[in-house]
């Protein structure tokens, strides 16, 4: 039985148990479970603390986990990323008082406040920087009010929280973060068990991102249509009863829809339909 780390709260709890679901999972019905076992798809989940996962995989005990990419380097666990999730993304950056500093470089000799020390310490190191790092659990902003760091080192969403306190971004950013399924380092992820879960996920991820296009058009026409709509190998393409026209079907980018409706509509297409896709595999 597949035994799967999955996070039991925060940013990361809602979006990965309704992508569980959508791939066909059992999940809990209420937040104070922390383990329920799926035997239909014979899998075995645990609800953990997000900062905690990425110990429990690397200790091999659990098979796979989801996680945040920040959380897994802050962790430095042995465990590696095998799949990225797409929800829960956000950016690491530097930030201090206006005008005190402009780029990395400018943070030799000074002291560094953030919730996530692993990634600030690495990222400094890597970037042959000699600087302190100060651990606080939260509310890193006022870190630099109170004299307890010169800089500091935060998620950054739109920047309000930072200028309300007086600071403002600066540099390059540290990393980028988002949900991913992680695997001890050095497993084997040829494992069949493995290999399903992640592509019912990957199937749930190209569910949300295509939609279904069908419409009609005139013989004529059909290469055009087709060099709009080509599909993710090609389209499949049915004569109708009416001679001279043709169905066409195809998977189009669900962002690009509309624009690509009104350019089959524009050469003659008609009875253009979307509908959502709920799973696939490619």
């Amino acid at each position: 039985m597949l035994r799967i780390a999955v996070p039991n709260k925060g940013s990361l709890s809602g979006p990965a148990a309704e992508m569980l679901h959508e791939a066909g999972y059992q999940q809990r019905r209420e937040s104070k479970e922390l383990r329920i076992v799926d035997p239909v798809n014979e899998v075995e989940f645990f609800y953990l603390r997000p900062r905690d996962i990425a110990i429990y995989v690397s200790s091999g005990r659990l098979d796979i986990g989801i996680t945040g990419r920040d959380l897994l380097i802050d962790s430095g666990a042995g465990a590696e990323e095998i799949l990225s999730l797409g929800f829960a993304r956000s950016t690491f950056r530097f930030a201090a008082k206006p005008g005190t500093a402009h780029g990395i470089e400018d943070l030799a000799g000074r002291t560094v406040a953030t919730s996530y020390e692993g990634i600030v310490a690495k990222h400094l190191a890597d970037e042959g920087i000699d600087a302190s790092v100060v651990h606080l659990d939260g509310a890193v902003e006022t870190a630099i009010e109170l004299g307890v760091a010169e800089v500091i080192a935060d998620v950054v969403e739109t920047g309000t929280s930072l200028r309300n306190a007086g600071l403002e971004v600066f540099g390059e950013p540290i990393m980028k973060s988002e949900a991913i399924v992680i695997r001890r380092t050095g497993a084997d992820t040829e494992d069949p068990k493995v290999q399903q879960f992640l592509r019912r996920l990957q199937g749930v991820l190209v569910a949300r991102t295509y939609v279904m296009m069908d419409y009609d058009c005139r013989v004529e026409q059909l290469e055009k249509a087709v060099g709009l709509t080509p599909g993710l190998e090609s389209p499949t393409v049915s004569p109708l009863h009416n001679e001279g026209w043709v169905a066409v079907r195809a998977m189009v980018p669900a962002r690009e829809a509309q624009r690509i409706m009104d350019d089959l509509y524009e050469i003659g297409a008609r009875a253009i339909l979307t509908t959502a896709i709920h799973a696939c595999r490619l």
